[in-house]
């Protein structure tokens, strides 16, 4: 995955003042994104300029990380410690530079959740390189591929730590189930209908069968 660097960083690299630097951009000689009004210049471009590997120009960096855990419940806890302490392992093991630790109780489907919300305000602001879960569907249930490339294009990469959910999770994936269900039934036939009861009843007699 290609890195993308701040302005700032690129004059630094390069020995060029940032009105030069924007100059360039507008004139096309440099590509550049532009993510929510900030320019993002990717390596390739840096290295196309110096005209040699960019090792050779700045000393490579330790990849700043963020760990991300996420449980759906307050009876969790210990859950969340665990994968904190599992993910600081893993960084410790590939002397990464741990630079914080995001956590959220709530569910996967939520998308307003603090712990989310201000993990893009830091890749934003280019505060890391590399976004650390246990699982996929610890960062979201749904459109894990979505957040994925919002990230992506403030040069961060997320990385899964592990392939496979441990069996403990059943018991989660039918909570979300439930409220998947739920949520459907009320747009449909409304919270006080009676097939909206029949409904929720049925999905949670269901998931209760071995």
């Amino acid at each position: 995955m290609e890195r993308y660097y701040t302005t700032r960083e690129v004059c630094e690299i390069l020995g060029i003042a940032n009105r030069t630097l924007r100059r360039w951009i507008a004139e096309g000689r440099i590509r550049a994104v532009n993510v929510y009004g900030r320019w993002r210049i990717p390596e390739s471009e840096i290295k196309r300029l110096l005209g040699q590997p960019l090792e050779e120009i700045a000393p490579p960096r330790k990849p700043r990380v963020i760990i991300y855990a996420r449980v759906s419940g307050a009876n969790q806890k210990k859950e969340l410690e665990n994968q904190v302490e599992a993910l600081k392992k893993l960084v410790n093991q590939n002397s990464w530079e741990l630079v914080g630790v995001v956590t959220d109780i709530a569910s996967g489907l939520k998308e307003d959740r603090r712990g989310l919300r201000k993990l893009i305000e830091m890749a934003r602001r280019h505060e890391f390189d590399v976004l650390l879960v246990a699982y996929r569907d610890r960062l979201t249930r749904f459109g894990f591929e979505y957040l994925e490339e919002l990230f992506k294009a403030y040069g961060v990469k997320v990385q899964t730590a592990f392939q496979e959910e441990p069996k403990d999770f059943y018991q989660e994936l039918v909570e979300d189930l439930i409220e998947i269900v739920t949520s459907f039934a009320a747009k449909i036939y409304g919270k006080r209908s009676h097939k909206y009861k029949k409904v929720v009843e049925a999905v949670e007699q269901a998931v209760k069968d071995p």
